[in-house]
């Protein structure tokens, strides 16, 4: 492990998704020890978009952006809100150059899928209807996020090239959650890496599937067919455990047909992007921001 990470790792509670209210209280207390990013360059508003039922966001305009990105944060499917997103998404907006439409949906167990895939979904189809009013040019438009974000962010790529809904031009996954089977040698073996492990993602995809039987737009790794989709970037860490199922994702999508940047980070682990005092973490945040703002401008 990169010794800048593994400084840190003492200080992370307990990985584990038993009680979803102090896990988010948890995430909540972690988020506000980020140090705060400079929004100067930015225009940030708060929104509602319609839909039933009505979705919270966070905009985030840089000047002169073209593009943008809806933006869904990572938890699990269980914790997370654009407060805890925002160190992230503001980041990414500056970074970028592309308005980020940070996304507050509904979270698991309270509100199992397709919940959160509904209001991801809904933001996009909103997006697309108003980028005249936001400044933005609609075919270029992307979808992204860490982890189960990044899960999601696959499954509206997913959803919205079925239902030949908006186009979508980008996906950006960070270390996504894509395969609640759970049956790669990294969900097999990592069961103590920090922050995320296997016991952990087990509780997670529990909480998200509720009752209902996991299908291609719940579990992106289950899809059949991937042709038709967005280029995508994803980002894996070595001591991940959605590391191998995120690999087998980005080769499948290849031989689909679409065209894949994968950047496995060495020496990381799952999140480790968040520990911004750690040089690889700023390379990972950076390049982020970097590939989207070459997705966007081409």
């Amino acid at each position: 492990m990169d010794s800048e990470l593994e400084a840190f790792v003492p200080l992370f509670p307990k990985a584990e998704l038993t009680d979803p209210v102090t896990a988010r209280k948890n995430l909540a207390e972690l988020a506000a020890g980020v140090p705060a990013p400079d929004t100067a360059d930015l225009d940030i508003e708060d929104r509602t978009v319609p839909a039933h039922p009505d979705v919270a966001v966070r905009i985030y305009r840089p000047q002169q952006a073209r593009g943008a990105v809806v933006w869904l944060h990572g938890g699990g499917y269980v914790m997370g809100s654009v407060d805890t997103e925002h160190p992230w998404a503001a980041r990414m907006a500056s970074l970028s150059g592309a308005v980020v439409v940070s996304v507050d949906y509904r979270l698991a167990p309270e509100h199992p899928f397709p919940a959160a895939l509904d209001d991801g979904y809904a933001v996009l189809t909103w997006l697309a209807e108003h980028a005249a009013e936001l400044g933005i040019d609609p075919g270029r438009i992307a979808v992204g996020g860490h982890s189960a974000g990044g899960g999601l962010a696959a499954a509206v790529a997913l959803r919205a090239r079925d239902r030949q809904g908006p186009p979508i031009r980008f996906q950006l996954l960070n270390q996504p959650q894509l395969d609640d089977r759970q049956e790669t040698w990294s969900q097999r073996n990592f069961t103590d890496t920090p922050w995320m492990n296997r016991d952990k993602i087990t509780a997670s995809w529990r909480h998200y599937l509720g009752s209902r039987p996991a299908t291609a737009h719940a579990a992106p790794a289950r899809a059949t067919d991937l042709s038709g989709l967005p280029s995508a970037y994803i980002a894996t860490a070595e001591f991940c455990p959605n590391r191998d199922e995120d690999i087998a994702y980005a080769v499948r999508l290849l031989q689909a047909g679409v065209s894949v940047e994968l950047h496995q980070w060495p020496g990381t682990f799952h999140g480790s992007q968040a520990i911004l005092s750690a040089e690889i973490s700023q390379r990972q945040i950076a390049e982020l921001g970097a590939v989207l703002r070459r997705a966007l401008a081409e």
